[in-house]
Formats: C-alpha cells, structure tokens, sequence
C-alpha cells in the first residue's frame, strides 16, 4: 500500500501544484481556461490517437467489459437520482447528482496515472471506459436536462446530443485511432514522434490544470458534495468490481483497470455541464473538490488493492 501511495503522490503533487498556483493568482482563471484547452483539444488529443492507432477494435471490444461497467454505473447512478428525488429535487438537479456519482476524471487524471501505474495494457480498458462515461452518460444528461425543461423528448435534443458528441476531441481522437489501426494505415516516423512529444504533455499540463480549477471552487453544501463523494470513491468501484468479478466473464486484470478507473474523483466536464445549464454548478463544484482531495487516499487503497489480483 505505502509503495503504491508513494507512486500515485506525484500525480497529486502535480495537481496541488496547479492547486496552490490558481489560489495565490499567480495562474489566473482566464490562463487555467486557455491552459485546459490546450490539454483537451491538442495534448490529450494526441496521446488517445496514438494509443487507440496501435490498438484494432477487436482487442479494446470486450462486451462482458462493457455490460459489466455499464449496469454497475447505472445502478450508482440510479441510486444518486433515487436519493436526490427523495430530497425534493427536480429532475434536472438529480441528473447532475447522478453525473457526480459516476463520472470520474478518466480523461485528465486516469489515462495518465493508471497506464503509467497498471502498465500499457491499461490503455484499451481505460479507453472503454472513457467511451462508455462519455457516450452513455455524457448523453443521458443532456437528455434528461433538456427532456425535462421542454416536457418532452425532441429531435433538437438528440441533434445537440449528436453534435456535441462529434465535436468531443477524445471521441474523435480515439475513433480517428481506430480507423487508422483498423485499415492498417502506417503512422509515418516523424508523425508518431510529433504525437509522441505533443502526447507527453497531456499528464503534467491536466494534472496542473485540474488543480489550477480546484482553486476557483467552492466547499459550500458539504453534505450532499460528502454524500457524492462517497458514491464516487467507494460505492461506484465497489458496484463495479461486484459486477466484473462476480457477475461477468471479465480478465482479472482488465476488471482490475475498470475498477481503479471507477475509483476516481467527480470530473471537472460535469462542472462544465452543471455552469452550462445553470443547475447546481456550486454543488457540483463542492463534489469536485471534496472528491479530488479524499482520492489521494482512497485511489491509492484502490490501485493496491487491484495490483493484487
């Protein structure tokens, strides 16, 4: 466990570091926007092609995978809305909780840390995930959003659903990825090597960004954000590797990377999402941050635990 802390500090060192830069104003707002954008649309961009062009879609393509993240995800993020109507909230107020329950900071702080500490063949599993958080949630949201302020579904809000799909830079990277894997297309050396070094600076640059936006975040409406905390951090991973290990026919050490995947903190896009459609953004950002501090130490216990099988 201490040498699995040790390897998983400086990745929380790196967002302190954004953490403590963003608080003192020393790297404003306006340079942590430009800062993300970068990572977003160009670093990360360029590392999830790169991984997804040496992989082919049968070996990242496991169902058994797929089903088994995909109903534990949806029983957490059940739960979440169950609880958050229970509360009296409207429909669109529980669809963010729903969001804070189970989409964790894959694209910013899990594919770097977890390939770097699970190894390479994290890279499929990972990305699985991340299809399936963006695709499957990151519609259903915008859906029951938009749904429930018009009183019914439209074509417009699948339009939107559709475009805002397409124009993710992760969705496009990673199926460009595959499309050029898929038809054997060679990446010539100069073009793996520029993506190579533009793909290095996803890790550092979104780990800094993740804690230069923490700091502009508030800690209001603790117990709702402790109670989406811990739906994240413990419950989500726990019904995740009750379906991977005992329901469904997943690889021990592929189950291990969905799980560690499903143990991280809120991701900072349901923040985006939440200030977008003007639904409890303060709330979402209490999640974000209580989340990111508790995962030093709950991520760690999860990774240690997941090496063992």
């Amino acid at each position: 466990m201490w040498d699995i802390f040790l390897q998983t500090l400086p990745f929380f060192m790196l967002i302190a570091l954004g953490y403590g830069s963003g608080l003192t104003k020393f790297f404003t707002p306006e340079a942590t926007a430009y800062l993300t954008k970068f990572v977003f649309y160009f670093a990360l961009s360029a590392m999830l092609f790169r991984f997804s062009a040496n992989l082919s879609l049968a070996e990242i393509l496991d169902w058994q995978f797929v089903l088994a993240y995909l109903s534990a995800t949806t029983v957490i993020y059940l739960l979440a809305v169950a609880v958050a109507r229970r509360r009296g909230l409207p429909m669109t107020e529980a669809a963010v909780e729903g969001q804070c329950a189970v989409i964790g900071n894959v694209g910013f702080l899990g594919i770097p840390m977890l390939v770097l500490l699970l190894g390479e063949g994290a890279v499929g599993p990972v990305m699985m995930v991340l299809a399936v958080d963006l695709i499957v949630f990151g519609s259903l949201i915008v859906i029951l959003i938009t749904g429930s302020r018009d009183g019914r579904m439209s074509p417009r809000v699948l339009w939107t659903v559709t475009v805002g799909l397409i124009k993710n830079p992760m969705i496009v990277s990673i199926s460009l990825g595959l499309l050029v894997s898929a038809n054997n297309i060679p990446v010539p050396v100069p073009v793996n090597e520029f993506l190579t070094l533009l793909g290095a600076a996803a890790t550092p640059g979104a780990l800094f960004a993740i804690g230069a936006s923490l700091a502009t975040k508030s800690a209001e409406r603790v117990a709702i954000a402790g109670w989406l905390s811990f739906c994240k951090l413990i419950l989500h991973p726990a019904a995740v590797a009750f379906a991977a290990l005992m329901l469904f026919d997943v690889d021990p050490y592929t189950a291990g990377v969905m799980i560690a995947a499903a143990a991280l903190p809120v991701a900072g896009n349901v923040y985006i999402l939440a200030q977008h459609y003007g639904v409890a953004p303060t709330r979402v950002s209490a999640a974000i941050l209580i989340s990111t501090a508790a995962s030093v130490v709950t991520v760690s216990l999860v990774i240690a635990w997941v090496t063992s099988f």
